[in-house]
């Protein structure tokens, strides 16, 4: 029997994670959070100072780098057996993320280490190419979003409860450039996966827009 999948995408700052792993956590099912896989990746070049149009270097780095995901409450991310949960959260690493996942060779080495999530009772994978491209013949679809201002004040706010300096306004030219950057890149762009249930997060609770995802499954 074939692990039903239920993919959940859409930019960044649209609470995807918080929703991904509450909807994993009442259904009992396995999760996947494709952003941290490339931020991880994104932490493991940076630790190297590879330059980050090396693409060759960032595929050797990305083959050999162990990944181990801890999901209770919160999201726990161990590379190489040291945990770099707190650096996943910096712009850089989000920066340099969104970058290296542009290169088609980088996104090809990655590919099957998150179809490997793929296993019985089912999986929630989390990102913003699960629907179109890792999982497209997914049994459950959802796009997730928000406009701009909303994320960038959702991730301004996050960073500050972590004790994390921010600036507002830098954030929400970030978020809005690596829009663009997402959406118009040649190998797997942003786009709504076809099927996909769409939910536009702005003026809603976190626990409505979990109610509206599983309700899907269920």
């Amino acid at each position: 029997m074939t692990a039903p999948v239920l993919t959940i995408d859409g930019p960044s700052g649209a609470g995807k994670g918080t929703v991904s792993r509450a909807v994993a956590k009442l259904l009992g099912w396995n999760y996947l959070d494709s952003g941290s896989i490339y931020r991880s990746l994104a932490v493991a070049v940076l630790n190297a100072g590879l330059n980050l149009d090396d693409v060759p270097a960032i595929c050797e780095v990305a083959q050999a780098m162990l990944l181990e995901f801890d999901c209770g409450d919160a999201l726990i991310v161990k590379l190489n057996g040291v945990d770099i949960t707190a650096r996943l959260a910096t712009e850089t690493t989000g920066n340099t993320a969104s970058i290296i996942a542009a290169y088609p060779d980088v996104r090809a080495v990655l590919l099957q280490k998150q179809k490997d999530f793929q296993q019985l009772p089912g999986l929630v994978a989390d990102g913003r190419d699960m629907g179109s491209v890792v999982f497209s013949d997914a049994r459950y679809k959802v796009y997730l979003t928000a406009s701009a201002d909303e994320r960038a004040l959702r991730r301004y706010k996050q960073l500050i409860e972590k004790g994390i300096d921010a600036n507002l306004p830098q954030i929400t030219r970030e978020i809005e450039e690596r829009d663009r950057r997402d959406s118009q890149r040649t190998s797997a762009p942003l786009t709504v996966p076809e099927g996909a249930l769409y939910i536009d997060s702005s003026n809603l609770t976190i626990q409505e827009v979990i109610d509206q995802v599983v309700n899907l499954v269920v």
